[in-house]
């Protein structure tokens, strides 16, 4: 279907009690099947079939977060989490038995080895005995991402919403951003017990789910549920300690130059967004300029992106604007049965709007030629940490077209992306650990999580200084990153990939039309084999080997110190 924009798209509620039946009927197919060929029309049958699933369930979803007060979504959306929890019951016996079928072979064969382990590991991660818990999760989560919404944050004579309020924290006048990170800070301060009540909830329901399959806690499931099948804690380990000894210094004198720049003694935690005294880099215009100086700088970048970025354009596949009750989040996600993906945003002026049209776009583009290359819907989507490389490496690859959006202040946005895209991995690889413990340690009080949250800024963060935000400096910060609650285990993926990302950044200078080649054959194999075969595929370093740190981030270091 060509002739489609997102807003006229008819929702109809997916039907669970056919693809139930549907998926008891393909186990009897597969059991029963004389040939390779009818195996491949099971799979074929079920791509279909969960396809439109997902596409429906998607529109819901997107709905939802564009208007969080909108019921009759909210409704859908829970409906869809309960129903796809009980399905995955029957979609795990489809599982089974392609695993047992004699045709295991020909399905490596015409599929490559991925398919069976992607199956493999659908079935290690689930058991009926899940299925409960998976709908408290949902609940749950759900539950988070409304009151992140609903946010109305008083400011400068203004009713704001979480996105709106840190626009203040670039603001020129220190005492304008340190009152804005008071006012976000207490947002959170006022809802602390909301939000411990929900992760403790949910770090009991993870947990019950991990043990559910056989293990101490929730940590090994959620390493399967990022499609993690190459690598374990012990590496995501190393690569923490890499960054503690090879970045968190250079970040320190960053910060310490920042200090002089910006004519303060110290980088307060409302410093941090203000990089130069006469005011940060903002674009040049509103969110319909931006969209078409996008468009313009897509369609210079490659053929592909050029194509990408029209049907993009045309079908109405991003959704940008802040507007009140619209959700404090932005993704891409995907609408399989139009090969189509979307992105979500909430606009706010700062250079923040360029990084979506570059990050989430880079998302996109990656799902829009997976959805086009591969045969199978199994891989259209990638692990979570080779997704991040598309994106972040895209962000890196719109540095030459920097003037179209933010004209005589390009440099400026340059250098401060690049100093963000560094000093943001010691806050990542803080989650990551940040998460390890909470799920290891789920009988710490609220108070004791928090102060493990403090001695981790501690660890990675020794320049942060919260002045006097009691609450902040408690540990109080971890509780505005989403992820934590919505999607445990994904960070880490940031901060692996943006190695990936500086590596791209480094051959992108040196030889553009090589990196570019690399990066195309990334974004067009999609899921279709593993994380360290898909690095080896693109030309980029495994993170995890001694060394590769230093290595991957050398020529930003170059870069950001010739500008100090």
């Amino acid at each position: 279907m060509d002739n489609f924009t997102f807003s006229q798209l008819e929702y109809v509620r997916p039907d669970y009690d056919k693809l139930e039946a549907e998926c008891k009927k393909m186990v009897e197919e597969i059991n029963s099947a004389a040939s390779f060929d009818d195996i491949k029309a099971v799979i074929e049958k079920r791509d279909k079939l969960v396809s439109s699933l997902a596409t429906m369930s998607t529109i819901a979803f997107v709905r939802n977060t564009l208007d969080t007060t909108d019921e009759f979504y909210e409704k859908e959306v829970e409906f869809n989490n309960d129903r796809m929890a009980v399905a995955s019951v029957a979609m795990n016996e489809v599982s089974k038995a392609l695993l047992a079928c004699k045709f295991t072979n020909e399905i490596n064969k015409e599929y490559g080895p991925e398919f069976l382990v992607i199956e493999k590991r659908e079935v290690d991660k689930f058991k009926e005995e899940l299925v409960p818990y998976m709908q408290q999760e949902a609940k749950l989560t759900l539950r988070y991402q409304k009151l992140m919404a609903t946010a109305q944050i008083p400011f400068n004579g203004e009713t704001l919403n979480l996105y709106g309020v840190q626009k203040y924290f670039e603001h020129p006048d220190r005492a304008t951003r340190k009152a804005a990170f008071k006012a976000w800070s207490d947002f959170y301060r006022s809802n602390e017990d909301e939000m411990e009540q929900i992760f403790a909830e949910l770090v009991d329901i993870r947990n019950k789910m991990g043990q559910a399959l056989g293990y101490d806690n929730f940590i090994p499931l959620a390493y399967m549920q990022q499609g993690r099948s190459d690598y374990g804690q012990k590496e995501v380990a190393a690569f923490r300690e890499q960054v503690r000894k090879e970045l968190v210094p250079f970040c320190e004198k960053l910060y310490e130059a920042q200090a002089k720049r910006i004519g303060v003694d110290k980088v307060m935690v409302y410093d941090e967004k203000f990089i130069f005294p006469d005011g940060n880099a903002e674009p040049i215009g509103d969110e319909d300029f931006l969209v078409n100086e996008a468009r313009k700088m897509y369609h210079e970048m490659s053929p592909e992106t050029g194509e990408f970025i029209d049907f993009m354009i045309e079908h109405q596949l991003m959704d940008l604007k802040n507007k009140p009750n619209k959700a404090s989040t932005g993704y891409m996600t995907s609408l399989p049965d139009f090969s189509a993906p979307f992105v979500f945003s909430c606009f706010n002026h700062t250079i923040f709007d360029i990084q979506v049209l570059t990050h989430e776009l880079g998302h996109a583009f990656a799902g829009y030629m997976a959805m086009r290359e591969q045969k199978t819907l199994q891989y259209h989507s990638v692990s979570t940490d080779i997704a991040e490389i598309h994106s972040m490496a895209m962000e890196q690859f719109s540095y030459p077209y920097a003037e179209r959006f933010f004209g005589k202040d390009a440099d400026k946005f340059r250098f401060a992306h690049l100093q963000e895209a560094l000093t943001f991995v010691p806050f990542g690889v803080a989650v990551d650990e940040f998460q390890h413990i909470m799920y290891e340690h789920p009988e710490l009080t609220p108070k004791e999580r928090t102060y493990e949250w403090h001695k981790l800024e501690q660890k990675y963060m020794p320049w942060r200084t919260y002045e006097d935000d009691e609450f902040m400096e408690r540990g109080g910060y971890w509780y505005h990153k989403l992820h934590i609650f919505l999607y445990p285990f994904y960070y880490i993926n940031y901060t692996l990939t943006t190695m990936g990302a500086m590596e791209f950044k480094k051959r992108y200078a040196e030889n553009k039309e090589e990196a570019w080649k690399d990066y195309l054959a990334l974004c067009k194999a999609g899921g279709s084999t593993n994380y360290l075969n898909l690095l080896k595929l693109a030309n980029l370093s495994v993170p995890f080997e001694e060394g590769s740190v230093a290595k991957a981030i050398s020529f930003a270091k170059e870069e950001l110190l010739r500008q100090l």
